[in-house]
């Protein structure tokens, strides 16, 4: 019995010293660095702008703005998610792949009501392009409208009867 014992204990112990040993030949080691391999014909995002000033907007109206790209690459752009920082920002995007040599656009919709003073919103695109995460930006400043000079005159109304005082 002491003999099984120290045979599967021996066998243990070489397994797992055997186990450490063995690494694969492709794996870097921990102290050299890496370089990502890109592909060549990667499909592309090349904004016309990445940046967009609405300047001075009243409150109350939602504002718009395309920001338009072109695939300069050799595959298909395939736009997977377009994500505003906040639910103030509604962005909307082509669903479709785009061809290389194509150009198309982003919409990109900023809710003014209720926000008043400065604002700077991001919106990233993730998709199949050589750089797979992009960031673009709309900022301005909502200005507040006084109620007091768009309140309309009060009406008579239709339903009510005239007082012949």
């Amino acid at each position: 019995m002491q003999k099984t014992f120290f045979f599967f204990l021996f066998i243990t112990a070489a397994s797992v010293s055997f186990a450490q040993q063995a690494k694969p030949a492709s794996e870097p080691k921990k102290d050299e660095k890496t370089t990502q391999v890109t592909n060549p014909n990667a499909a592309t995002v090349d904004f016309q702008e990445e940046s967009y000033n609405f300047g001075e907007v009243s409150e109350g109206p939602q504002v718009t703005h395309e920001f338009k790209f072109t695939n300069n690459g050799k595959e298909p752009l395939i736009l997977a998610n377009v994500k505003a920082s906040c639910g103030c920002t509604t962005p909307s995007w082509p669903k479709d792949p785009i061809l290389p040599g194509k150009d198309a656009t982003i919409l990109v919709t900023y809710n003014t009501q209720g926000r008043p003073g400065t604002f700077n919103k991001s919106i990233t695109i993730t998709s199949n392009a050589s750089v797979s995460s992009k960031v673009i930006y709309i900022k301005g400043t909502v200005v507040k409208v006084d109620p007091a000079k768009y309140e309309p005159l009060e009406q008579p109304s239709m339903l009510a009867p005239k007082s012949t005082n």
